[in-house]
């Protein structure tokens, strides 16, 4: 590709960016659906990108927010627990490695809890600053998160790039008005301003003022 990218900050999803879970994701979210009457395909749809109660929210509208809470604290303990099948997305723990000692975070629709799990499990290393579900108030495609990250970080959002793989989550960053580098083949629907099937080969560099990023 040969593009050039200069940026003060990277904010980084996890499931689908840096850490694969859809096999673990797409089995509990399955058998949730099934128990409530939801074909697969309709659920899968939705989950990506997302917090689990807002996913419920979408797929269940009538259903009172309250029990959408209470499922969704269940799903979180199950994901944390069920970790087979986690695995890293190629070329992640080398790019968090590169990125050590320059301005750089996670900005995740899990919570801390379940982000440092399957972080661990992947065996990729934990960003500096973590923005999980406990810091915001909106979920992705919200764009708080991103924004959040931004304010924590110093820098303004037209200076940050977002590398992001759902629907749900490049949404969010275009509507914090930050840049995007669409990760996995899925991704490139959206449109992002760079596309990689993976994180492998990409040339960082940083200088304690900005970051600058190669892709092949």
């Amino acid at each position: 590709m040969g593009e050039i990218m200069n940026v003060k900050t990277v904010l980084l999803d996890m499931d689908g960016t840096l850490v694969d879970s859809s096999s673990v994701v797409e089995r509990l979210w399955t058998e949730w659906g099934a128990g409530h009457g939801l074909e697969p395909e309709r659920v899968l749809s939705v989950i990506h990108g997302r917090q689990g109660q807002e996913s419920m929210a979408v797929l269940l509208p009538e259903r009172d927010h309250e029990l959408n809470l209470a499922e969704n604290q269940a799903m979180l303990a199950r994901e944390v627990r069920e970790l087979d099948g986690v695995r890293t997305v190629p070329g992640a723990p080398a790019f968090l490695l590169a990125l050590e000692g320059s301005a750089h975070a996670l900005v995740t629709s899990a919570t801390r809890e379940l982000a440092t799990a399957r972080m661990g499990a992947a065996g990729v290393p934990l960003p500096p600053l973590m923005i999980t579900a406990e810091n915001v108030r909106n979920s992705k495609p919200d764009p708080e998160g991103f924004l959040v990250a931004a304010r924590a970080l110093g820098v303004a959002p037209e200076q940050c790039v977002v590398f992001e793989d759902s629907a749900a989550g490049i949404a969010a960053a275009r509507a914090a008005g930050m840049p995007v580098v669409g990760v996995g083949a899925a991704s490139a629907a959206h449109k992002p301003e760079v596309h990689v099937e993976d994180l492998t080969g990409i040339g960082v560099t940083h200088d304690g003022t900005g970051i600058t990023l190669a892709f092949r």
